[in-house]
Formats: C-alpha cells, sequence, structure tokens
C-alpha cells in the first residue's frame, strides 16, 4: 500500500510518522505545498516548525511540487490522506475526484461559506472517490512521540475503512470503525466550538463543577445537532463525541481551548489566534455550526454564547451569566 499525506502540518506529519512505523509493506509519502519546507524536514529530519524534537522515520519519503504523477500512478489499494485545514479540502478533493484508490480526510469543521460537512463537500465536489473520515480524541504530539491512542475510521464504504486500518493500526494507535461518518463528523465539528466555551470556563477560574456541567450539557447540544442532520445517537458516546469533546476541552494541547483561555484573560480574538501560530477550527465552524443548527430548530445555546463572545457582542463574564440565566428546564439531550 502507498499512502500519500497531502499536507506537512502537526496532524499530518504525525499520521505519517505513525504510518511509517507499522510495517515495511507500507510506502508512506508526505507532501509539503512549500517547497522550502520540504527542504529543511530533509536536512533536519524533523518538521520543526510543527512537531520540534520529533525524528522522521528513514522510511518516509518527503516530497513537494505538484502531485499529479502520484495520483495518475496510484491503484486501488492505495490511501490519499488529505491533511489540510477544511480550507484546503475542496482543492484536494477537486484533484483527487478521477482516483480509484481510498481517500480520507482529517479535519473537523464545516466549510466557511457553503456550511458543508467533509463528506457533504465531498459529495458534491468527488461524488465517485470512495472516502471517509479518521477522527477521534489525538493530539499530534502524543501520536507522534508513539504514545496509546484510539481514532475512528468512518465511512460508508468498508473498502475504506479496512485499507485505514491497514494503513494505522499497531501496537500504539488503535483504530476502530463506524459506517455513521455523519455522526463522527459533527462529533468533530462541534467538540471544538465548547472546547473554546470550557478553556473560557477554566479561565475563569469557575471551578470543576462548571467545567463537568459544561461538557455533559455540551455533548448534548452535539447529540442533537448530529441527531438531526442524521447521525445515530450513539455514536456521541464513542471515541468522535464523547472522547474527543473531553480531551479537546480539558487538554492543554488542544488549541480551541487555549482560545477560550486567552479570550478569558481579556485578549481580543485576533490577538488569541494569532498568538497561537496555528489554526483553531472552532473559531471558524463555530457560526457555521449554529447557523446549521438553527436551520433544523436546535436548540444549542452554549455554541449561541461562544459566538456571541467571537463576534465581540458578549464579554468572557456575560457570557457565562447568559447561560447560567437560562430557566429551570427537564435534563434532556
Amino acid at each position: 500500500m502507498h499512502i500519500t499525506f497531502m499536507g506537512a502540518g502537526a496532524w499530518g506529519t504525525a499520521l505519517a510518522i505513525a504510518a511509517s512505523r507499522q510495517t515495511s509493506d507500507h510506502r508512506v509519502s508526505l507532501h509539503a505545498r512549500d517547497a522550502a519546507q520540504a527542504q529543511a524536514m530533509h536536512q533536519q529530519g524533523s518538521n520543526a516548525r510543527y512537531l520540534p524534537g520529533i525524528a522522521l522515520p528513514e522510511a518516509l519519503i518527503i516530497i513537494s511540487g505538484p502531485l499529479d504523477a502520484c495520483i495518475e500512478q496510484a491503484k486501488a489499494e492505495d490511501l490519499f490522506v488529505i491533511a489540510t485545514p477544511m480550507a484546503g479540502l475542496r482543492s484536494s478533493l477537486q484533484a483527487l475526484q478521477g482516483v480509484t484508490a481510498s481517500v480520507a480526510w482529517l479535519c473537523k469543521g464545516f466549510e466557511s461559506g457553503t456550511g458543508l460537512m467533509p463528506h457533504e463537500l465531498q459529495a458534491q465536489v468527488a461524488p465517485h472517490v470512495r472516502a471517509g473520515a479518521l477522527n477521534g480524541p489525538s493530539f499530534a504530539l502524543e501520536v507522534a512521540r508513539n504514545q496509546p491512542t484510539a481514532l475512528v475510521a468512518a465511512s460508508q464504504h468498508a473498502s475504506v475503512r479496512e485499507a485505514l486500518v491497514k494503513a494505522f493500526h499497531g501496537a500504539a494507535l488503535r483504530v476502530y470503525t463506524n459506517d455513521d461518518i455523519v455522526g463522527v463528523e459533527v462529533g468533530g465539528a462541534v467538540k471544538n466550538v465548547l472546547a473554546i466555551a470550557t478553556g473560557l470556563c477554566d479561565g475563569l477560574d469557575l471551578g470543576l463543577n462548571a467545567r463537568a456541567a459544561l461538557i455533559t450539557r455540551g455533548l448534548a447540544e452535539m447529540t442533537r445537532l448530529g441527531v438531526a442532520l442524521g447521525a445515530k445517537p450513539e455514536t456521541f458516546m464513542g471515541l468522535s463525541g464523547l472522547g474527543d469533546l473531553v480531551l479537546t476541552a480539558t487538554g492543554d494541547l488542544s488549541r480551541n481551548r487555549q482560545v477560550g483561555l486567552l479570550l478569558a484573560q481579556g485578549m481580543s480574538l485576533d490577538e488569541a489566534v494569532t498568538s497561537l501560530g496555528h489554526v483553531a477550527e472552532g473559531v471558524y465552524s463555530a457560526r457555521t455550526v449554529l447557523q446549521r443548527a438553527q436551520g433544523l430548530a436546535v436548540d444549542m445555546p452554549i455554541t449561541e454564547a461562544v459566538v456571541a463572545l467571537l463576534d465581540g457582542r458578549l464579554k468572557a463574564a456575560e457570557a457565562v451569566q447568559v447561560l447560567m440565566g437560562r430557566g429551570p428546564r427537564g435534563e434532556t439531550v
């Protein structure tokens, strides 16, 4: 199997390292859009920008430039992994729309402007491609360090799920399978928004009780939206739902959580995003999550408060007051 990663950020690099460890039967290529970055990785033996101090396996092939030849030569048993942010998914799928190989994406969120989830975008841009998502509670640095991690391979195509298991399942990286790609993608998108809220909660020092309440009710919001979009409710009790939410909301390596912490300190949104130096998808997908929820008459008060905060309509303390000032109700999903 030839596994080609399109995108050499932290997550793409970490999973390329993981795939290179699995078996000598895999040929793994990591494509960097920036030729200077590719050259630096060759020379330094690491991706110093995104994963400093992590050595790249000798078997990992670093490439840059046009991918035309790689795409043309791909076989049905090969795998392309799109490791770009959501903003790069459309163009990547357009480039791959004629391949017979399996395709998977790592990005989580909704496309800005259209509001499409990744699988909806794929159905529009490359409907004949066998594709899916690789998702779950995972920080790139820990995967690159070979620390135990569990992911979920989601696709309506059994062959794609099997390709992802073959590519990544091993001693330190477990890959479960799920055919509910809607639920897996909703979980991956909404948890980023909820992580901003949890970071805000912790930054304001509201306590562990508040954090637990926020995560629990956030899971209810996530589930409501997912079910309205056609997902299975049980998916949200799995790796891409509860698992990813807990990790992203509480782990200090979470960029979305960091946004909330920085906003609580009084930074503006622009200052918070600039200080991170990396993409925090929740900042870009929060409004779209709310728009889709409103279009389906799904109540998502935490998401609504986060959007008001990001838009500058509420200050940090005011967002908490809005949520705590809601009337009593039954505990339902």
